[in-house]
């Protein structure tokens, strides 16, 4: 079997329907819009949630409670046993992670999580750590700094 000899299953693919190629083609002319109405006009349609000018259900269902959402905190989130490829004394801080990859955007912070080991001494400032990060951190020789 090569590349190039491989092909869909029979059946699980279908051609597109050529809408508006002439009469002949089953859907020209209208190209199945039909003939008339707001929804056979170039831009027609109505908006997702509109009842036809009814009360939309959205606006007809009480409004309850709140949602912290808004207000939630996410923070990038890297494990200690990453922090091995840095070597031993680094200052290992949220622009270096970034800067080395390990987390993609500093969003609102970074948190240390205490999975995997570390072997090495390193001074890691973060905006969160958990306490089982910070333990093993100490424990090779290190420091903590929250910042």
């Amino acid at each position: 079997m090569r590349l190039h000899t491989l092909s869909p299953a029979p059946g699980s693919r279908k051609t597109q329907k050529r809408k508006g190629r002439g009469t002949g083609s089953g859907l020209g002319k209208t190209a199945g819009r039909g003939q008339d109405g707001q929804k056979s006009r170039s831009g027609g349609g109505v908006r997702p949630g509109f009842e036809g000018g009814q009360m939309p259900l959205a606006r007809r269902l009480p409004k309850r409670g709140f949602s912290n959402a808004r207000y939630k905190k996410y923070f990038s989130i890297v494990n200690i046993g990453e922090l091995n490829k840095f070597e031993a004394d680094t200052v290992v801080t949220p622009e270096l992670l970034l800067e080395y990859g390990f987390i993609r955007k500093i969003q609102d912070g970074v948190k240390i999580l205490g999975n995997g080991e570390i072997e090495k001494a390193l001074t890691v400032k973060a905006n969160k750590i958990s306490k089982s990060a910070q333990e093993k951190i100490i424990a090779a020789g290190g420091k903590v700094e929250v910042i």
